[in-house]
């Protein structure tokens, strides 16, 4: 419960200050996203060996005071850059402001997860995980239903303060959980974990599941962004201002998180105890198969939703999304219960950042050129169904990767509590 609810207040803070950043993207346009993706993929390129040397050196409670203090302290310093939007311009300001999100959404939530896979048994963990997911999905409804309503009495600017205390939240409570995980007989897993600054790369190159992580990563990352700049093209197209901008995506990341909360209550955790992380992993590679396929066939327009005409790219892009969140990421974090510590940390963590980051520069580099060849977007949808085709097999692959560790069975009863930690009896 102490771990669904620091989620909650990780995550509301991140879905508060999400369409701050994507009106930016929205105002310029795919055109831009190349420039903003490239220079995140530096930044986390340079930040790698930062965060390895972070955790090599340092306990787990300072790892997580120190990196969430830093972005809680970062969100109060970008209010006033807000306040001067209009001067500053929205091409240079979302360059600055799109890296700064991406890698406060990359570490801060990659670094929660590693945390989880640190102190839960695979067995344990694929009975709370979806719970623990479901507290941050909740969080992610909550996060832009508390947007729409500020967003006109305070601004966008003032959205950030908003966001910061939600993060202090988050960070009271997973210091609170830490301290109680060091203070149980023989827990060590608060210590340093030492090692290499570059682990998480050399990591990456010798054991299978990782390598399959990061082409499921690179897979998954195509097809989501691929939704997601044509969809700024539609956004650019037909809202004018920050407040109708940001308004929209507020509106499309709150019908996601619906999605994926009716997922983590009903099939997610049934496959998770049932049919083990593996086909958890599958499933939303081939439900990505089926709406790309089905999106070349069809070609761009609109669909009646409860009495809305909705884009098609938006259903396409909210789904996608909807089965990342309610089921590929708790199967995912799942299945790093049954790797090292070092490669829970710093190789999952290269994973989620740099390689994603690599994955968005690629990805919208080739939309932006396949566009300007005169590709529509059925013909992009189907590229995007044939990348969808690879990563389920590259899941199927990766749920059972030789290299992970036995899967331990669920313990029996209800309660989530911490005692089928890694170590301990299940």
């Amino acid at each position: 419960m102490l771990s669904a609810l620091a989620f909650f207040f990780v995550i509301t803070s991140y879905y508060i200050i999400r369409p701050v950043r994507d009106q930016l993207s929205g105002a310029v346009g795919s055109s831009s996203l190349p420039l903003f993706y490239g220079a995140v993929f530096v930044v986390m390129l340079l930040l790698t060996p930062l965060f390895g040397l972070l955790v090599a050196r340092f306990p787990r409670k300072q790892l997580l005071g120190w990196s969430y203090s830093f972005f809680i302290l970062c969100l109060l310093a970008f209010v006033p850059a807000f306040m001067a939007q209009d001067r500053i311009g929205a091409r240079e300001l979302g360059v600055v402001f799109f890296v700064w999100v991406s890698v406060f959404n990359l570490f801060v939530v990659s670094l929660f997860w590693s945390f989880m896979a640190d102190i839960f048994s695979s067995g344990r963990a694929r009975q709370v995980f979806s719970m623990i997911a479901l507290g941050g999905m909740a969080g992610a409804i909550f996060g832009p239903l508390v947007t729409k309503v500020l967003l006109q009495l305070i601004g966008v600017a003032m959205l950030l303060v908003v966001s910061a205390a939600a993060l202090a939240l988050a960070l009271l409570l997973l210091l609170q959980l830490s301290a109680q995980q060091q203070q149980r007989a023989g827990d060590q897993d608060g210590k340093a974990i030492g090692g290499s600054l570059w682990a998480g790369v050399r990591e990456l190159w010798s054991r299978p599941f990782l390598r399959y992580m990061a082409l499921l990563m690179l897979f998954a990352d195509g097809i989501g962004t691929l939704g997601y700049a044509l969809v700024a093209d539609y956004a650019k197209a037909h809202f004018v201002g920050d407040v109708a901008r940001t308004a929209f995506y507020n509106n499309m990341d709150l019908a996601t998180n619906l999605l994926g909360a009716a997922l983590q209550l009903s099939l997610t955790p049934w496959l998770l105890v049932r049919r083990g992380a593996g086909w958890a992993l599958m499933v939303p590679a081939v439900v990505n198969l089926g709406l790309l396929a089905g999106l070349a066939l069809v070609g761009s327009g609109n669909l009646v939703v409860l009495g809305y005409s909705v884009p098609l790219l938006v259903v396409m892009l909210v789904t996608t999304r909807g089965f990342a969140y309610g089921m590929g990421k708790p199967a995912a974090d799942a299945l790093y219960t049954r790797v090292p510590r070092e490669a829970r940390y710093k190789g999952k963590n290269f994973i989620e950042t740099t390689v994603w980051r690599f994955g968005d520069l690629v990805v919208t580099s080739a939309v932006s050129g396949l566009r300007v060849l005169g590709l529509g977007v059925g013909a992009l949808a189907l590229l995007g169904s044939a990348v969808a085709g690879l990563s389920a097999v590259v899941a199927r692959r990766a749920g059972w990767s030789p290299d992970l560790e036995a899967e331990l069975p669920a313990p029996a009863g209800n309660a989530a509590t911490v005692s089928g930690r890694r170590g301990a009896k299940p």
